[in-house]
Parts: structure tokens; sequence; C-alpha cells
């Protein structure tokens, strides 16, 4: 029998909320309680809340040249001692009130990496920091059919400075195997990827 989750969206007590911060993103500070798993509610906590907005991710995969397109740019968040804020990543974007995950995914992909897709396959739902945000990543891999590797991307007004690197698909693996893909997205994206990358060669090859 599938495991069910204790309680739901109506388990939760929403006291009082106020805006804390508005800038190009929003920080809420909510006051909440919620049931406890031996009885009755927790005290009321108060908590903020990133509201980062919703984003798509994609992980281009050339399965004729068995390679992954990944972009290279600078993340001050990952500024770390003696590490490099440089990372790889899948492509993504924010999407924006009306729009559709999949026009998103097309336009960041021509945006961040001159990149054209003919399919996608929606690979999982994330929420990458669910006790402090409320940003919620839908991960596709999509088939490349052209790429401007090499090149550099982005839109300079948004302050983007993006390499593009096409990598042997051999190559990403042993970045999992070596613990050196430190990006959530591209992490779960490139271990779902070995798990069917059989499948998508046959349908995409």
């Amino acid at each position: 029998m599938p495991l069910k989750l204790t309680y739901g969206a109506d388990d939760v007590r929403v006291l009082a909320q106020e805006t804390a911060f508005q800038g190009y993103f929003q920080v809420r500070r909510v006051t909440l309680q919620y049931r406890a798993f031996g009885g009755g509610w927790v005290e009321p906590q108060v908590r903020e809340i990133f509201e980062r907005g919703d984003a798509v991710g994609v992980l281009p995969y050339d399965p004729i040249n068995d390679s992954v397109v990944l972009i290279e740019q600078f993340r001050p968040g990952a500024i770390r001692g003696d590490n490099s804020p440089w990372m790889l990543e899948l492509i993504a974007g924010i999407v924006e009130p009306g729009e559709e995950d999949t026009d998103v995914v097309h336009r960041e992909a021509m945006e961040e990496a001159g990149c054209e897709l003919s399919r996608l396959e929606p690979i999982a739902t994330v929420l990458p920091s669910a006790g402090a945000c409320t940003e919620q990543v839908r991960l596709f891999c999509g088939r490349v059919t052209t790429a401007a590797v090499g090149g550099v991307r982005g839109l300079p007004e948004e302050g983007e400075n993006i390499l593009v690197h096409s990598v042997p698909v051999a190559e990403a693996f042993d970045l999992l195997e070596r613990d050196a893909m430190p990006n959530g997205h591209t992490l779960i994206s490139l271990l779902w990827l070995r798990n069917n990358i059989d499948s998508l060669r046959e349908r995409w090859g």
C-alpha cells in the first residue's frame, strides 16, 4: 500500500501575515500553527517565507552525440570560502503569471544557450528549500537540435554572462560520482537521465 502523508493543507492555521520585505522578490512574515503528530496543535510560530516565484528547468540531451548541454554562470549565493561561485547548471527561468511552462522552457533555452529543443519529457516537480521558500521548480529533459556550444549567452540587461558547454554523458555522470555537481536541480535531472537514458535513446535516437 503506498505511503500516504498524515496531514494536508487543512491542517495549518495562518493566524497573521505581513510583508516583511518587498523588492524584486518578497519576504512574508507569517504567524501559524499546524497539527502535531501526537495530537492537538503546535504553539504559534513566526516564520519568514521567501516568495521567489515558480520556475522551470530543462536538461538538453543530444542522443546522437550522447551529450548534454550545461551552462556555466556566476552565482553569488555560491560564494563560500575558496569554492568557485561559478556553477555548471541546466537551463532554468522564472515562470511569470499567465505563462505556460513549456513556453518558458523554449524561451530560456534560446536565451541562455542558443538551444532549440524538438521534444520535452517531464522529469519531476521539486520544492528546493521548503523550510523557508515557496518556490516550486518543474524539471524537464529536452531533445537538442541545435545549441550555441562555446558561445557566451544571456541577457546583459539582466546581468547574465553565460558560457555554453556540451558535456559527454559519461563525463556528466562522472561529476555525479565525484560529488562535483552541487546544483540541486541539475543533480536531480542528471540522476533521472542516468535512470532513463536507455529508453530515451530508443525513442529519441
